[in-house]
């Protein structure tokens, strides 16, 4: 284990029915420090014979998680938002070892991710039903809503820690057990957040952490959908995950949400206050070195103010991004995950590159190590580039200019995803024809930054199923069951 992060948090064995085991044969995996490619840790790799282990705990937990009160879940979810705040700092410290985001960014996601048990504490005590007004004189209609059961949470490595609490927080409020499969690269956190579980007081079998590695994941992600005793499977990833995640639940009629890919278009136009926009650029784009699935993917300016807005971000880039490690001193811009991931932005800028578009900024790997790429922007941009095709997933900002709202429109709403869109605008009119004709689920309006724990978090088309967060977000673990009393 790395010596500078915090040993109290520091767990290598998954967590199953309340005990920290060891994978079969004690096999492990590494963890590495995406900055360095030194070795933070060993953890268990657990394959599906762990994995159905833990979703045997689960399920046997559940018999009496299901009826535990909304006020003791409630209590039970606050207490562990109160250990995560007591512990920031050394959980944020486990996020950039793993992940690479700068320290600020990181302890910003532990107050985000911290967030969510505290909304869905408050969540878990308003979990109404409804009584119906029916025909026929006697009887009387009431719906409950009740627990799903067994939920599977499959979670990036983005957000190693938010995307954890954002689903755990609604599946256990409303009264599910858990079986959280993390991702390969960012285990650590979540095998913190399952020790702050067990500090918190959660009953053995509620929450359970099965962490494995690449090879492992495959057959790990096909148990947890196929095994009759889930009965929820929540994931985020890309979307081509996400379709063999649907195929394996389908067998079983499973409930599903899904959060996956995004191309978010970044719209300005000629109302615009220009150094807004550009602000939300910056913020919306490279947030986590661009590795954020409401990362502003593609940008659209009109003619009138596309040089202006091209000159002043590639100034504000220059000035305000700083490339290093996630513990360095004024730090913005870590590294990507891995190689694979600086591949594909290499790719991204020499496919537009060779069909004409313009390096404004960066535009290569950079000096500070192997999976640093300079923040890069790219103007004369067309829609025949890879970078406006596909999500690049890292800091790159292609820069394509437009001439009417309707042209605009129609390549954001060219890609068959849809999770999130921004726009810059003055005019009232034009604000509302553009935000209500947006194919996504969720739209910033002169705002580059648009997620809160309180405001559903979701896609449209092949961007996902289902809400996350808000009072909405509960919903995704409850059945709706309907009770007829009748000879009243």
């Amino acid at each position: 284990m790395s010596s500078s992060l915090a040993s109290s948090l520091l767990r290598s064995a998954a967590y199953v029915g309340g005990s920290w085991v060891r994978a079969s044969d004690s096999v492990t995996f590494p963890v590495l420090d995406p900055a360095t490619g030194a070795e933070l840790a060993q953890v268990s790799d657990c394959g599906p014979r762990e994995c159905r282990e833990a979703i045997k705990a689960a399920s046997e937990a559940f018999k009496s998680w299901k009826d535990v009160s909304g006020k003791e879940r409630s209590v039970l979810l606050r207490r562990w938002y109160d250990l995560m705040i007591q512990d920031k700092e050394d959980l944020a410290k486990i996020i950039t070892a793993e992940n690479g985001k700068p320290l600020k960014e990181a302890l910003g996601e532990i107050l985000y991710a911290a967030g969510f048990l505290e909304w869905f504490s408050e969540e878990a005590r308003r979990v109404y039903g409804d009584v119906i007004p029916v025909a026929v004189k006697d009887r009387r209609a009431v719906v409950l809503k009740q627990p799903v059961g067994v939920a599977a949470i499959i979670t990036p490595w983005n957000f190693p820690s938010a995307m954890i609490t954002r689903k755990v927080g609604a599946a256990l409020a409303a009264g599910c057990t858990v079986v959280v499969k993390p991702a390969e690269d960012t285990p650590l956190s979540a095998l913190a957040l399952a020790e702050l579980a067990q500090q918190a007081g959660f009953p053995a079998g509620v929450y359970n952490v099965v962490p494995c590695s690449r090879e492992k994941t495959p057959a790990v992600g096909e148990t947890l959908c196929t095994d009759l005793a889930v009965s929820k499977i929540s994931f985020t990833g890309s979307t081509a995950t996400g379709k063999i995640l649907l195929h394996h639940a389908a067998n079983s009629v499973k409930r599903v949400s899904m959060e996956l890919g995004g191309h978010a278009p970044f719209i300005v136009f000629d109302s615009a206050n220009v150094d807004q926009a550009v602000a939300g650029a910056l913020a919306s784009k490279f947030r986590n070195s661009g590795q954020t699935c409401v990362c502003s993917n593609r940008f659209l300016v009109q003619k009138g103010i596309h040089n202006t807005f091209v000159s002043k971000l590639a100034a504000l880039m220059n000035k305000e991004l700083r490339i290093g490690h996630g513990f360095g001193d004024g730090v913005t811009q870590g590294p990507l995950i891995n190689e694979k991931a600086v591949q594909k932005v290499e790719q991204h800028v020499s496919n537009a590159v060779s069909l004409g578009a313009q390096i404004e900024a960066g535009g290569k790997r950079s000096a500070v190590g192997k999976n640093f790429f300079e923040p890069t922007l790219l103007s004369n941009v067309t829609t025949d580039m890879l970078c406006t095709q596909e999500e690049t997933f890292g800091p790159l900002a292609p820069v394509i200019k437009f001439d009417t709202e309707e042209e605009a429109v129609a390549i954001a709403n060219s890609a068959n995803v849809g999770l999130a869109g921004y726009f810059y605008s003055q005019d009232p009119a034009q604000i509302w024809r553009v935000a209500e004709r947006l194919e996504v689920g969720m739209v910033g309006v002169n705002e580059g930054l648009l997620s809160s724990v309180e405001c559903p978090f979701g896609g449209v088309k092949q961007s996902g199923i289902g809400r996350e967060g808000s009072k909405y977000g509960i919903d995704e673990y409850l059945e709706v069951k309907y009770v007829c009393f009748g000879g009243l």
